[in-house]
């Protein structure tokens, strides 16, 4: 099938890859001419495993262009996967949905559907169909489906070829029928349900794993107080198969492109009709005092930071993204700037991006040693591999003050209790196998 994607982003360029794969001859549309020439030399304007690899394999079946007239007078199906960020009020700004929407109507020349694939607040695909319907600028039929994406940043790429699940909301049998062709090389069950249930399907499940990194957070915040181990706790609930042990790792709270976002929008849109969704609103407060948990905690052992040195491990929200979109990271940054801290941080892929915001007042570094080297405490703020292999001993031969605080519970607290360091986690006791030291 000859398919359109609007976005390059991690959905659309994700969604357009992954479609190529699957024998479909895609053209991806931006309105960025950088990323799209970027894109048309083979490179990747984001950094996700396995995309790079997979644009290479299948740049015979992939497009990339600026113009919307390329992109869709001639598709059968157009994926809409441009983003959709959250307005100061916590609701879905749909200005680049509807932008989208725009430059097909005018491009189309031939009966296509339209697949919403960006997270959009429930009623939103049909407002859209019924815009579409009255601004068509050609005699042309356009179906308009809902079918939300459920990829994880850091492994979208086999989320999106091998999903669990394929969610395609439709109002006639005609758009069904396209959009399950579209899929007919992917091996997951089905979901065919109408629109809105649809919309709801992507923001249910997204607020629900929300909810539960919150409780557990919660559960670990608790632990701290009664000398229990959150990993412990989290072990013994995720035998149940009711519960599972997927999102029970105890940290510094969420962050990245979905879950802030999606529990904000449907929190207001609950509000909206007069509803209050206690749950979500709970998760939401919770992941924010999540995010400054290292920075309470570094009291025990400075009044102030001032005058000390910080080695910050780890920028982006999770491992295997270069996404730094509400990231805990850059919660804390500025707090330790404004206390006066001075900051040596080390990241693989973000430096780059972190960069652009603080281009001289932190220090950025090449490797885990040289931010280690002569700081007086550390935060860890991901969990990247290097970070976890990292050999604990290195920390007491580096630093200044080898005091630790893991936000991503990244070591194995027996093995920490050989070291000679203080290591400050989540949930979990507290190792000192040195005295405190306060400056």
């Amino acid at each position: 099938m000859k398919i359109a994607v609007a976005g390059t982003g991690y959905v659309g360029l994700v969604t357009g890859v992954c479609l190529a794969k699957y024998g479909h001859s895609v053209v991806c549309v931006d309105v960025d001419p950088q990323k799209i020439l970027l894109l048309q030399t083979g490179v990747s304007p984001i950094y996700e495993p396995e995309l790079q690899e997979l644009m290479t394999d299948h740049r015979d079946k992939l497009t990339f262009t600026t113009s919307y007239e390329t992109a869709y007078k001639d598709a059968d199906v157009i994926f809409i996967g441009v983003g959709t960020p959250e307005r100061a009020d916590g609701s879905a700004d749909l200005t680049y949905v509807y932008e989208a929407a725009k430059q097909i109507v005018k491009s189309v020349t031939r009966d296509c559907v339209v697949v919403i694939k960006s997270t959009v607040p429930i009623g939103t695909t049909d407002k859209l169909d019924e815009w579409i319907q009255s601004h068509r600028k050609h005699p042309v039929e356009v179906k308009v489906a809902s079918n939300p994406e459920f990829l994880s940043q850091g492994r979208a790429v086999q989320d999106t070829l091998y999903p669990s699940r394929i969610v395609i909301g439709v109002e006639d049998e005609k758009a069904e029928q396209v959009v399950r062709e579209v899929y007919q090389h992917f091996h997951a069950p089905l979901v065919i349900t109408n629109r809105k249930s649809a919309e709801m399907i992507k923001y249910a499940s997204n607020d629900f794993l929300a909810l539960k990194i919150s409780f557990i957070n919660e559960i670990a915040n608790l632990c701290e107080r009664i000398g229990a181990d959150v990993e412990d706790v989290a072990k013994g609930m995720g035998f149940d198969s009711r519960i599972s042990p997927e999102f029970l790792q105890a940290g510094i709270g969420y962050g990245g492109s979905c879950f802030p976002k999606d529990t904000k929008a449907l929190h207001w849109l609950a509000n909206f009709h007069d509803y209050e969704f206690k749950t979500v609103k709970a998760a939401i407060d919770v992941n924010e005092a999540q995010k400054i948990k290292l920075l309470k905690k570094v009291r025990r052992y400075f009044p102030s930071l001032r005058g000390l040195t910080v080695a910050v491990l780890g920028l982006t929200f999770k491992p295997e993204t270069d996404d730094l979109r509400e990231a805990p990271a850059l919660v804390n940054i500025p707090l330790m700037l404004e206390d006066g801290a001075t900051i040596k941080v080390w990241d693989p892929v973000a430096i780059p991006h972190v960069k652009k915001r603080y281009p001289t007042e932190i220090t950025y570094c090449s490797s885990i040693d040289e931010a280690l080297s002569e700081a007086d405490v550390c935060f860890i703020f991901t969990e990247w591999n290097a970070v976890k292999k990292f050999p604990l001993k290195r920390y007491s031969e580096l630093m200044r003050t080898p005091i630790v605080l893991d936000g991503r519970n990244c070591y194995c607290l027996e093995d920490v209790k050989k070291e000679k360091m203080i290591y400050d986690s989540i949930g979990r006791d507290v190792v000192q196998n040195m005295k405190m030291v306060f400056v």
